[in-house]
């Protein structure tokens, strides 16, 4: 209920946000995960004023290679203060002579042969999501109150697939290297930042300037279409499941937003992983059976 689906989100909104367990308990696994609302633009610790919405500069991203510099993300990261941020893709913009064109970005979607199917016979497992890291805070009111827990997206140089942006967030590939950026107490800080790299395992395709407002929050952000004609493409290998996903998603209430400044230039990605478009297993049902695999060994090292 505290995750809301969205395909549209902008800075200052919130969502759900992996990251080691000892952060919130110190006798936990470090390498145990656990997912956590947070809200989307740093607001470092060491902030004084009581209102976090005053805070002067923009945190909502934070290139690779000043996070050891600014002072805004260096504490955070030397104490370990590593996330995961989790999305079905993110959106950025092409400047072109008619204005700026805007592309959905997204891990490959690969199908699966069934268990004792036919030769052949293929099904798609659910939306594989996008993992990108991050690195997050805890804020206090200096007067007391509630802790904000809040995040900062890591952006690189764009790899050479999509060299018409110029950053890109930082994409952790696989199991094995969001494990290594989660799990602090094993993995220190100057190990961890090798990870954050470019990556060309990624497809995208066009989207409508629809998605330019963040009050629009529908299907239709997502959706492929075709440049020059702006209707939706036939399926191809990289939109293929993309399609299938919008055909059998059931539309829902669009989240409501506040009146926010236009924030085109910034990163925006959806997390539609919540939403149960149909009775199959769906990428939450994935998403939950991940964490449970990644706290059982944790959890069967502590019996021992």
């Amino acid at each position: 209920e505290r995750y809301q689906p969205s395909y549209n989100k902008g800075p200052q909104s919130s969502g759900p946000v992996l990251l080691s367990r000892r952060h919130l308990h110190q006798d936990a696994d470090s390498s145990e995960r656990v997912l956590m609302d947070m809200r989307w633009g740093l607001v470092p610790s060491w902030f004084k004023n009581d209102d976090p919405s005053k805070l002067q500069f923009n945190t909502s991203n934070c290139r690779s290679d000043t996070m050891l510099k600014k002072s805004s993300y260096k504490g955070a990261l030397l104490k370990g203060k590593r996330c995961v941020v989790l999305a079905d893709g993110f959106y950025e913009w092409q400047q072109q002579s008619g204005g700026k064109q805007p592309y959905f970005i997204y891990f490959p979607q690969t199908k699966d042969a069934k268990n004792g199917g036919t030769e052949g016979d293929e099904e798609w497992k659910g939306w594989r999501l996008l993992t990108m890291a991050g690195i997050f805070d805890c804020w206090e009111p200096p007067t007391g109150g509630e802790m904000l827990y809040t995040y900062t997206i890591i952006t690189v140089d764009a790899s050479k697939d999509v060299s018409f942006i110029h950053h890109m967030p930082a994409i952790l590939d696989g199991d094995e290297a969001i494990r290594k950026w989660l799990d602090f107490a094993e993995v220190p800080t100057q190990e961890a930042i090798k990870l954050i790299q470019p990556t060309e395992n990624i497809v995208f395709h066009p989207v409508s300037t629809f998605v330019n407002s963040i009050r629009n929050n529908t299907p239709e952000c997502v959706a492929p279409i075709e440049l020059g004609a702006k209707k939706e493409v036939k399926a191809t290998p990289s939109n293929k499941a993309m399609l299938s996903w919008l055909k059998n998603a059931q539309e829902g209430s669009p989240q409501k937003s506040s009146p926010q400044k236009k924030e085109n230039d910034l990163p925006k990605w959806t997390s539609q992983f919540i939403h149960s478009p149909s009775p199959k297993k769906t990428s939450a049902d994935i998403l939950q059976q991940w964490l449970g695999k990644q706290r059982e060994p944790a959890a069967k090292k502590r019996k021992a």
